[in-house]
């Protein structure tokens, strides 16, 4: 037999809880934080650091329990138990509430605390709005911590909190005074980027005191005297603390799972009159915890096994009934094999009696180990155990149900769940819980229908929270015997979620096709009217139309005042977007604030969306205004997804007015965003990152970005005119057309000119250039008819440049030239500084046309520089060639700008030229000369442009021709790189 296993058990050392070492600086942090309240404490650190361990040493020593504390814990669970650890905490620390004298707002409280349903208030008046039924109960929460007289509401793993939980925490550091102090315990690493744990510290009130504690491993001496504690403080050999700290990192939960393990496979020796591992060279400890723990669930008998994989399956603190009929063991034998699971130093049971897993990845680690068809059966029981439950817990119902693949009971109880978030101010838990289940679930097409229209996709982090849903919808469309009604409830919502995804073409054709069986005096019928009014093919509504449009919510509506505020704002935004003036009148009645906490999105994302019609419109003052307002409701009332709507309209904003400083940076991120920036959001960014790239010569990236963005409808019209823009300067005019086509028609000659602005000049350019000039002509007159003296700066200048264009194409010159004028001032007057020198650029060119060219060279020489300065490097490089055609002698004053090099190539242009010829690539140079890849790739676009050659490999050989670097001086060549020519070359 194997010596391990003769080895006498009664010389093994006995396993004792080991000790609290190592953290009386942490301990005297904590004492002081909690000794000044109200406080705010964020302890951090990875899992098994022992930030539970902290915390309850705290708690049980002379500072903590001299006030009242509460604890509760986050479970792991896939589906989020709205206000759980809040209500365990509460149901731990508290036996009833009778005689507190509360308030008939703690009637909100039924709801999650039935047993005490004698002694709380009558439940309030429902509310159809989940964030005002949130708000309510978290004021009853309020008033029960005070009533309690709890001094610290400490709440552990908040990295698996839901929102609602968090929403609930920020609430009450917001209070003043602050109602208690708080202490939260997480894993940074496993807290997601858009947690709202992160305002807890960013965004605290001035006076709030904050502290956040890092718990670091133990150190080797720490881990000496924590092995020695659990071996009955006998000595302990400094090779294997050493050994056990290098193997563990010394994170304590791994070192005392390590240790048990040893001793569970005879391990430990004594040696010099103390104890160190057999062997330590040879016997490496387990590489993770999940290695321990597992090898010391093999060593149980086989019915305390059962009990932990049914803890492990449970996941959340359970009684012993429950835990028994999950494990499946018959009565006589589940006792016993309970007692010996509970020894085993795995579980651990609180003050109410329950049971779970004292660390969360020995509850994983066992999970895992389950086999697939037990874990299914496990589920099984687990759901049908907790049914009984005097409070079901719908969340793990759900939970439990579609993990056993029960899907009748998963859908019953996840809408449950939804709702009992929605009611308590949960949107992002009730929205990610029927987001799963519509799109996880062949669901009959009414139950399709409801579940759809119970979703808010603004909290949901997916940045493409809508094609999924789409692909649900459309299924459901080619289902049999399908009633008109169905179907018409079906398009609806297909069209809505379009429609919020961005693809309006696609949602107006769903849409029309719904109304002809929605119930004319429906709310979907209005808001259907209200889409087919904002959607781009749409021509122009009849007045008949335009006055059922503002009569939109009627009056006799019976619907609820959110959905009127919806209405009412949608119906506004429908009328901005068709150019009426009046509707600026009802931007100003539009409320700005609200009491109730779901109207506050709408109004926050109403502000965002008029900033969006005020740039259309070239009210850029208005445009700031709104998007400020927009910011500070999203960030008073945590609407995390309204920032990255914000932060893009603010981006093609400064784009339109010449704030380019950095500009590019932003919009990279807002691209790159996994969260917090939805799809069509991203897709804008794209645009303003397409058109910068345009300004730089970066023609194959400006491309991209600018097809990216033209896969939203709402930014389709501008990137298409970019687009054109780019094939008008390299001759392409048909090309230009066919692409300014569409737009131009659905715009201009249907009279909606908000959309307009950016297509018009570049169609009339287009027609003009193709030699269609009555054609340009009909079109210019469309668009001054539909726009007449509307105050709307931005589209009245395109006018202006268009009307320009078309005299200039008439062979009118002066007349070109004074009208050129007109349109400059126009567009620095928003202020639209690029458009603005464009536009001179056309001035300076009738003027030279006209035989003025000591007007017109000191005009260009002064766009230039300006165009230079602006990062406009393109363009100016355009000019600069036109005034060497003139011999112009002037020069060009120089102003913050870089000097211009003309045709030679600058300082940076020769480093990176020796670097190109060297054989280097674009990431290589970049990472040699501390830039970007894309400096690098425009620095090598303008020395190409500068020698006249098309390629990288042409432009080496011309550098060596010319003698622009020296062979010598060139580095070694690497892979990947392009090869000098054979032969030599001086």
């Amino acid at each position: 037999m194997n010596s391990r296993t003769d080895v006498d058990r009664r010389q093994l050392p006995t396993i004792s809880t080991p000790r609290f070492v190592g953290r009386g600086r942490e301990m005297r942090a904590l004492s002081v934080a909690l000794g000044q309240p109200p406080a705010v404490v964020l302890l951090e650190g990875e899992a098994g650091i022992g930030k539970t361990r902290l915390l309850r040493e705290y708690l049980a020593s002379p500072s903590g329990q001299g006030h009242r504390a509460l604890v509760g814990s986050c479970p792991p669970l896939r589906e989020p138990y709205t206000l759980g650890a809040v209500v365990d905490a509460v149901r731990e620390g508290v036996g009833n509430v009778a005689g507190l004298r509360l308030s008939g707002l703690a009637g909100a409280l039924r709801p999650l605390f039935p047993e005490w349903a004698a002694d709380l208030p009558p439940a309030p008046e429902p509310i159809e709005d989940p964030t005002a039924a949130r708000h309510r109960l978290f004021r009853a929460f309020v008033e029960l911590l005070g009533r309690l007289d709890v001094a610290v509401l400490a709440i552990e793993d908040v990295h698996w909190a839901d929102d609602a939980t968090l929403e609930f925490l920020l609430f009450l550091v917001s209070r003043r005074p602050q109602p208690a102090s708080i202490v939260v315990t997480y894993r940074p690493e496993e807290l997601p980027s858009d947690s709202l744990l992160l305002r807890l510290s960013s965004r605290l009130p001035a006076d709030a005191r904050l502290s956040r504690m890092e718990l670091e491993p133990l150190s080797i001496d720490d881990t000496a005297a924590f092995v020695s504690s659990m071996l009955a403080d006998e000595h302990v050999s400094a090779e294997f603390a050493a050994f056990l700290h290098q193997r563990t990192d010394g994170v304590p939960m791994a070192m005392e799972e390590s240790i048990r393990l040893m001793r569970e496979r005879a391990d430990l020796i004594r040696l010099a009159g103390g104890w160190a591992r057999r062997r330590l060279s040879h016997i490496e400890v387990p590489p993770t915890i999940r290695d321990a723990v597992l090898e010391r669930v093999a060593r149980l008998r086989p019915d305390t096994v059962a009990i932990l994989r049914a803890a492990a399956v449970l996941a959340a603190p359970a009684d012993y009934v429950t835990l028994n009929a999950v494990a499946g063991l018959p009565p006589e034998r589940a006792g016993v094999a309970a007692a010996e699971a509970l020894g085993c130093g795995l579980l651990r049971e609180d003050r109410r009696g329950k049971v779970s897993y004292r660390h969360s990845l020995a509850c994983r680690a066992v999970y895992e180990a389950v086999a697939v068809p037990d874990r299914h059966l496990m589920h099984l029981r687990a759901g049908r155990a907790l049914e009984g439950s005097v409070l079901p817990p719908v969340a793990q119902l759900a939970h439990h149900f579609r993990q056993a693949g029960e899907t009748e009971a998963w859908c019953r109880y996840a809408e449950q769940a939804a709702d009992l978030a929605a009611q308590s101010g949960d949107a992002a838990t009730a929205a990610l819980l029927l987001h799963r289940l519509v799109t996880t679930v062949d669901l009959p097409v009414e139950s399709l229908v409801r579940l759809v229209m119970k979703i808010q996709f603004q909290p949901l982090p997916d940045a493409d929270p809508y094609s999924d849903i789409v692909g649900v919808l459309r299924a459901a469309l080619r289902k049999e015997a399908l009633t008109s009604q169905q179907e018409a409830a079906v398009r609806f919502q297909l069209g809505r979620v379009l429609m919020v995804a961005g693809d309006w073409e696609e949602a107006r054709l769903e849409v029309e096709q719904a109304t002809v069986n929605l119930a004319p005096d429906s709310e979907q019928a209005a808001r259907a009217r209200i889409f087919l009014a904002l959607s781009p093919g749409t021509a122009r509504l009849t007045e008949e139309q335009l006055r059922q449009l503002r009569e939109v919510p009627a009056a006799t509506m019976s619907i609820t005042p959110y959905e009127r505020l919806r209405l009412l704002q949608e119906r506004t935004f429908a009328l901005l977007m068709l150019g009426e003036e009046t509707a600026w009148a009802e931007v100003r009645q539009l409320p700005e604030e609200s009491s109730d906490p779901r109207q506050r999105g709408l109004i926050a994302a109403s502000h965002a969306n008029i900033a969006e019609m005020a740039i259309r419109w070239g009210r850029y003052d208005e445009a700031r205004l709104r998007l400020a307002k927009a910011r500070d409701l999203a960030d008073r009332y945590q609407l995390e997804m309204l920032f990255g709507a914000v932060a893009v309209i603010e981006a093609h904003l400064d784009w339109f007015t010449g704030a380019w400083a950095g500009l590019a940076d932003r919009v990279a991120a807002l691209m790159a965003a996994h969260d917090g920036v939805w799809l069509k959001d991203q897709r804008e960014a794209a645009l303003v990152a397409g058109l910068l790239c345009a300004l730089t010569g970066e023609r194959e990236q400006a491309e991209r970005h600018l097809l990216l963005a033209g896969r939203d409808d709402q930014q389709r019209i501008e990137s298409t005119a970019a687009l054109a823009r780019l094939r008008l300067r390299d001759g392409c005019v048909e090309e230009a057309l066919r692409m300014t086509e569409e737009p131009g028609e659905v715009t201009l000659r249907n009279g909606i000119w908000p959309r307009g602005a950016e297509i018009a000049p570049v169609r009339v350019e287009a027609l003009v250039a193709a030699g269609r000039i009555d054609q340009a002509e009909d079109l210019v007159v469309a668009f001054q008819r539909a726009l007449g003296d509307a105050p709307a700066p931005a589209p009245q200048a395109s006018l202006a440049l268009c009307r320009a264009i078309l005299t200039e194409a008439r062979g009118q010159a002066a007349q070109a030239a004074a009208l050129f004028a007109e349109a400059v001032a126009a567009w620095q007057a928003l202020p639209r500084p690029y458009d603005a020198l464009l536009t001179r650029e056309r001035h300076a060119r009738c003027l030279l046309t006209v035989g003025q060219p000591d007007v017109a060279l000191p005009m260009l020489a002064e766009t230039a520089r300006t165009l230079t300065e602006l990062g406009a490097g393109v363009d100016a490089d355009r000019i600069v060639q036109v005034l060497r055609e003139y011999g112009w002698r002037g020069g060009m004053t120089r102003g913050r700008g870089r000097p211009s090099y003309g045709n030679q190539l600058s300082p940076r242009e020769r480093e990176v030229a020796r670097l190109l010829v060297g054989g280097w690539t674009n990431r290589q140079i970049a990472d040699e000369l501390m830039v970007s890849t894309q400096t690098v790739s425009s620095q090598i676009k303008s020395a190409m442009r500068k020698l006249q050659v098309a390629s990288r490999t042409g432009l080496a050989l011309k550098i060596l021709e010319l003698g622009l670097v020296e062979q010598e001086t060139l580095p070694p060549a690497q892979d990947e790189k392009i090869q000098p020519p054979s032969g030599g070359t001086k």
